[in-house]
């Protein structure tokens, strides 16, 4: 039968060390076939206030592309569901993502995996503290034309 899956939001985040079934559980829970679907435990996530850092901007040709908005994304995880699950997905449903509580969110510009971040609260919103920006990769590089 189809292994059941949950996700937790940031704001219900089960702590690392209990969040980890043991491996030995995890087996007997996808062989089981039609086994009753046990709740998964959930917990509200304790995330630490930010802190606003302000990079000065240069000068120069540079001033015409600053005021220029471009959209950041950010991946808390991702999951893949059979359309049987999606269609007994209903509010309260959680549904676990493919990353540990505590481990780095990713951010992508156009696609683009380009920093890690971790969640934060900031004036009472979600919000994003970067942790890493990441090197180039050769294959993100525009070629020379």
């Amino acid at each position: 039968m189809a292994e059941e899956k949950n996700v937790e939001t940031a704001e219900e985040q089960a702590p690392p060390a209990e969040a980890e079934a043991p491996a030995e559980q995890a087996q007997d829970e996808q062989g089981a076939e039609a086994a009753p679907a046990e709740q998964a435990e959930v917990y509200e996530a304790e995330l630490p206030e930010a802190i606003e850092t302000v990079s000065k901007a240069r000068g120069g040709q540079i001033d015409v592309l600053l005021d220029t908005s471009m959209p950041v994304e950010v991946s808390l995880g991702s999951v893949e569901l059979q359309v049987r699950e999606l269609l007994q997905v209903s509010p309260g449903s959680v549904i676990t993502l493919d990353k540990q509580a505590g481990e780095p969110l990713d951010l992508y510009l156009k696609g683009i995996r380009f920093a890690t971040a971790e969640l934060v609260l900031a004036d009472e919103k979600l919000g994003v503290r970067i942790k890493e920006i990441l090197p180039r990769r050769k294959s993100d590089q525009a070629k020379p034309a």
